[in-house]
């Protein structure tokens, strides 16, 4: 027997797979989750408490990954990381999807000139290269992580409502959409009932991985010295500074390293966890 031209037996496995990669994701953002929410009972000191005379310790008992140039404790400042890093990356795909979502939702049910109008407006801004783009931003608002989340989120959100209005249009043309609009059902209800049903699930997959590129764009923005400046315990901040130090202390570079490593792992995985089971689900199953 088949299902969609595959094999079932071939698609549960594929479906068992997408289920344990999205445990095995939110495993890993559990783990950072609890790390940040217990790091105030942990005996570790300030992520920004500096003791020049530790300066480029080793991984010791009273630092397990030890101490960067300035000897600040680098798992105090990794721990600390977590909600700066990982919340940033949030926050701009949270504001993205602010943006993106009504913006989409208008044009593609007004169509018309509303629509040309707003997807012209939306090209204009794809017309730029993301990064120049978000760079121009940093650049008004000046070098900071808040003006990093808003350049990324100035970049980002175009193609997302262009998605989304695609979403829209194709959610629009649905059999039961039509007869609710013949059994004379009101605009929001259609909207509400029928319409975002369709369109958050799948937004809901591609939110979820462009959180993982979005943590990847703010960390190097970090990492260039216009994201998060110093002292603020942020990933990609932390790999630009112990560059310099590879060599005599290389747990610098390969503990920050390997915590965006993990949070884009998590991410990519629960986003295709997401995907694999949207695949089994039916347009009016929500």
């Amino acid at each position: 027997m088949t299902e969609r031209g595959l094999p079932i037996t071939f698609r549960r496995r594929i479906f068992a797979l997408g289920g344990a990669g999205l445990a095995l994701g939110a495993a890993i953002l559990f783990a950072f989750a609890m790390l940040a929410l217990v790091a105030p009972w942990l005996d570790l000191p300030a992520p920004e408490a500096m003791d020049l005379s530790a300066r480029l310790a080793p991984p010791s008992r009273a630092h397990p990954l030890g101490t960067d140039q300035l000897g600040r404790d680098m798992l105090a400042r990794l721990i600390g990381g977590i909600p700066v890093s990982l919340g940033s990356a949030v926050s701009a795909v949270g504001l993205i999807a602010v943006i993106a979502l009504p913006w989409g939702l208008v044009a593609g049910l007004a169509g018309g000139r509303v629509d040309m109008v707003m997807m012209r407006l939306a090209d204009i801004f794809l017309a730029f290269p993301s990064l120049v783009l978000a760079l121009a931003v940093i650049g008004f608002m000046g070098a900071s992580l808040e003006a990093s989340v808003i350049g990324v989120a100035a970049a980002w959100w175009p193609a997302l409502a262009r998605l989304v209005r695609s979403l829209v249009l194709s959610a629009a043309e649905r059999d039961f959409v039509r007869a609710a609009r013949l059994c004379g059902a009101s605009p929001l209800r259609i909207v509400g009932r029928h319409i975002l049903p369709q369109v958050l699930p799948p937004l809901a997959v591609i939110l979820s991985l462009e959180v993982a590129s979005v943590l990847l764009a703010l960390s190097s923005l970090s990492f260039l010295g216009i994201g998060a400046q110093a002292p603020t315990p942020e990933w990609g901040a932390m790999l630009n500074a112990a560059r310099p130090f590879f060599a005599q202390a290389p747990a610098l570079l390969l503990a920050p390293g390997l915590a965006v490593v993990l949070a884009v792992l998590a991410f990519n995985l629960i986003g295709e966890g997401l995907r694999e089971m949207l695949d089994e689900r039916k347009p009016y199953q929500w």
